[in-house]
């Protein structure tokens, strides 16, 4: 029987995951003050919708699992009355956001209504069909430009600043552990989800593999630090060095069984937390 305790809006909010946006918004917003470019109200508006959205890309998550809970038993009809409550509440999260970016799109103009749009139908084409690409092995490829390069991108728009092709290189490192997060939630589920038939990217390389994309997706955030820092957009960069020594847990927890492995996506979620935290400081002028 599946674990049903999973759709508890609790669990299916995934606030874990709320650094993912709170990081992305942040180095947008820390990225325009350091070149001069900041208005309170506007980046107070983009933090709120950003964990907004996040929110809601967690509630809908679930949705296409309803094809996966057919049985009628009283366990199974809360469960799918909860999954349709969850997207519901979803849906909100992502009108409320909407509403706080038509706002923002009338003080910075058309670019940044561009990358919303994108953004919005990104969020909902996860776990929606027809698209569903979380279901196509997509999932880690597209959080990387959506939750990562967009969201950093508008929150720079978002303030008042100009677009330059700059910010999107300060955005690949943290776009690196976006995908890294959601990576770690299909390493942690990788069994149940291949028993339930879902084919996330790890399902579809299996498990091995998946560990070695992981294992790439740290290994670019390093190339791409080095990087910002030859090119002098992230200097000093040697604080970031000092987060080697989590690094251990997280291969201890990807080696790990898979009742372990659990912690693999919270382990991970402070990674970037505290990545994003130092990333954030080491941009301020």
């Amino acid at each position: 029987m599946p674990d049903l305790s999973k759709y508890r809006f609790q669990r299916a909010l995934r606030p874990f995951s709320f650094p993912v946006a709170l990081i992305a918004c942040l180095v947008g917003l820390v990225a325009a003050y350091a070149q001069g470019y900041w208005q309170p109200l506007p980046a107070v508006l983009v933090l709120i919708a950003g964990v907004l959205l996040q929110a809601g890309v967690n509630l809908i998550n679930d949705y296409a699992d309803l094809n996966l809970l057919p049985s009628q038993d009283r366990a199974f009809i809360a469960a799918r009355q909860q999954i349709r409550r969850n997207f519901q509440l979803g849906l909100g999260c992502f009108v409320v956001a909407a509403l706080l970016g038509f706002y923002l799109i009338l003080q910075a103009g058309w670019p940044l209504l561009l990358v919303a749009v994108i953004g919005l139908l990104g969020a909902l084409g996860y776990t929606l069909e027809p698209i569903q690409y979380k279901n196509r092995g997509l999932g880690v490829l597209l959080v990387f430009w959506l939750m990562g390069v967009l969201m950093i991108t508008g929150s720079y728009l978002a303030v008042g600043a100009p677009f330059q092709t700059e910010i999107l290189w300060l955005s690949l490192p943290i776009s690196c552990l976006v995908s890294l997060l959601l990576l770690s939630n299909e390493l942690r589920d990788y069994e149940q989800d291949r028993q339930d038939g879902l084919n996330t990217l790890t399902v579809r390389l299996g498990y091995t593999k998946g560990v070695q994309l992981y294992g790439a997706l740290l290994f670019a955030t390093a190339v791409f630090s080095a990087l910002l820092y030859i090119w002098g957009l992230l200097t000093p960069a040697w604080p970031l060095l000092f987060l080697l020594f989590l690094l251990p847990q997280l291969y201890r927890l990807l080696r790990a069984d898979s009742a372990a492995r659990r912690a693999l996506t919270p382990a991970t979620a402070r990674f970037l937390l505290l990545f994003g935290s130092l990333f954030c400081f080491l941009l301020l002028p």
